[in-house]
């Protein structure tokens, strides 16, 4: 019963990353388009207001869903039944509570906090996304009940469909906006009323699968308050902290940006005009990540302390490999794009404006990658408050870079701010794992020389393949859509070739990607 479980665990978890991965990659993807129909401007807009919709949705997807499963997981140990009268009202009075309390804050002070970003006109855009944490305490219980069953498809169904609604609909905005048909402004309130929308389908699928499986009972026992409030309080906000690296950085970014840009000498139309421009990496970022951290994202069910003691050897080779190709991916990632971004700018966002800028705040690609996977395996370990306690420290950074860097040097000063609070982060959570694991020694596993020069043929080859296409070839956005996935494919190959020609891989480790064979004939030279 217990593998059968454990089974059952695993593969529940690999479904939930894997909607996750849809879900970032559908949050990144749509930006972009985004971008070419409302222009910087509007993109600043959607960026001001997006932290939030953000927020409520780590709350509604990670924090308090995982509290909540695991009051089912422990009640079930007990024994103990889950009715309406002593689990379901309890629970959602107190997600109520403190759902609706962030709803008053936010809705009282919209005009308050409108005016400490630097931009009045965004009270109503504020005011439209206070709603959305009143869908949160629906969303989050019933997702917590189903993942306290080891059922993930509900909450997996739900998070694809909630993305994919509210995609549409922001983009649907986007084309009206682009038309004239809505205002720039109107595209803060679409966000926030598409997130809404996103969260009642949500809702609607999760109450369907709720009508089917019936996960509850008719006992009467009493309420454990205290147990249940210390569980949300605690567990939910900080379990959800630890999947908002990224968010908390550009959080910081919203409120600090502007001030900082009209302090360097701008005006209030050009600062708006500069984070929009700013704003550009962070789709680009957030893929990258995604691309950087995958693999880790599969192992981490995996790991916990109990396997730590019972299976240490194996666990440090999980452990260590995911660690490894988190980093090469990640360094691919972060050079390939840096090397490319002219280009990426222009076939992307229409004009190459912010591209030196912007080639330093992708260097954070690789810094969130790495710290995203170190404090993934913090998490697995059981250090959750520690982690997310790393990740405030991270953002309170940002905070008072933005503050002193921003006023003298711009939005070079924000992406240079970024980097150093993402590596100041990087360097925390990887001290904690060595200190936790003092057996990994995962830079001692790392081959430089052939790092190095996979790098060096990669960026050659870049460069070759920029001077020898002459421009007057690229006369289309087409075009060059075409060219930057040859280049982007072909060097991401020359890379890859020449890494695992270089024996930095294992072929115990290989046999752990998918199509191993294929990577493993590389590794031997046999293809």
């Amino acid at each position: 019963m217990e593998e059968h479980e454990t089974n059952r665990l695993v593969k529940g978890a690999l479904i939930l990353t894997l909607a996750g991965l849809i879900s970032k990659i559908l949050s990144a993807g749509y930006r972009i388009p985004l971008q070419n129909l409302t222009g910087d401007v509007g993109f600043y807009i959607y960026q001001q207001v997006y932290p939030i919709l953000g927020t409520a949705m780590m709350l509604s997807l990670y924090g308090f869903p995982q509290a909540i499963s695991k009051m089912v997981i422990d009640l079930d140990k007990d024994g103990k039944k889950r009715s309406f009268s002593n689990f379901y009202v309890p629970v959602f009075s107190i997600l109520l509570f403190i759902n609706g309390t962030l709803f008053f804050l936010l809705w009282f002070n919209a005009e308050a906090l409108a005016i400490w970003v630097g931009d009045r006109s965004l009270t109503d855009t504020y005011r439209y996304a206070a709603y959305v944490f009143l869908l949160v305490p629906f969303t989050s219980l019933l997702r917590g009940v189903f993942q306290g069953n080891l059922y993930m498809k509900p909450t997996a169904y739900s998070q694809i469909a909630e993305q994919l609604i509210r995609v549409f609909l922001i983009i649907s905005a986007a084309v009206l906006a682009a038309n004239h048909v809505l205002g720039l402004y109107e595209i803060g309130k679409a966000a926030s009323l598409a997130s809404i929308a996103g969260g009642i389908t949500a809702i609607i699928i999760l109450f369907v699968f709720f009508r089917i499986k019936k996960p509850f009972s008719m006992e009467k026992q009493k309420v454990p308050w205290n147990y249940f409030v210390k569980t949300l309080m605690v567990l939910g906000l900080v379990a959800a902290l630890n999947h908002m690296v990224l968010l908390v950085i550009q959080l910081a970014d919203a409120f600090t940006l502007i001030p900082g840009l009209m302090d360097f000498g701008l005006s209030k139309i050009e600062a708006m005009e500069a984070k929009g421009i700013f704003d550009r990496g962070q789709p680009l970022i957030q893929l990258g990540t995604v691309l950087g951290s995958s693999f880790t994202l599969a192992v981490v069910p995996s790991i916990s302390k109990e396997k730590l003691r019972e299976h240490q050897s194996e666990f440090y080779f999980y452990i260590r490999s995911a660690l490894l190709f988190s980093f090469y991916l990640a360094i691919a990632a972060t050079i390939g794009l840096i090397v490319i971004f002219p280009e990426t700018n222009i076939l992307l966002f229409q004009d190459d404006k912010g591209t030196a800028d912007l080639q330093i705040l992708v260097l954070s690609v690789f810094l969130s990658s790495l710290a995203i996977t170190a404090s993934s395996i913090l998490q697995g370990l059981g250090y959750i408050k520690r982690t997310a306690a790393f990740i405030l420290i991270a953002f309170f950074a940002k905070w008072m870079l933005n503050q002193l860097f921003v006023p003298l040097f711009g939005i070079t000063g924000g992406a240079a701010a970024t980097v150093i609070s993402l590596l100041g982060l990087l360097i925390i959570v990887m001290i904690e794992v060595k200190r936790k694991l003092p057996e990994l020694c995962f830079f001692k596993y790392i081959d430089w020389r052939a790092l190095i020069k996979s790098s060096l043929w990669m960026i050659t080859y870049i460069v070759l393949i920029d001077i020898l296409i002459p421009d007057q070839l690229i006369t289309s956005r087409l075009h060059l859509l075409g060219y930057v996935l040859f280049v982007v494919v072909t060097g991401a190959c020359i890379f890859g070739v020449s890494l695992l020609r270089g024996q930095v891989f294992t072929e115990r480790e290989l046999s752990l990607l998918p199509y191993a064979f294929l990577f493993i004939r590389i590794h031997k030279g046999r293809l």
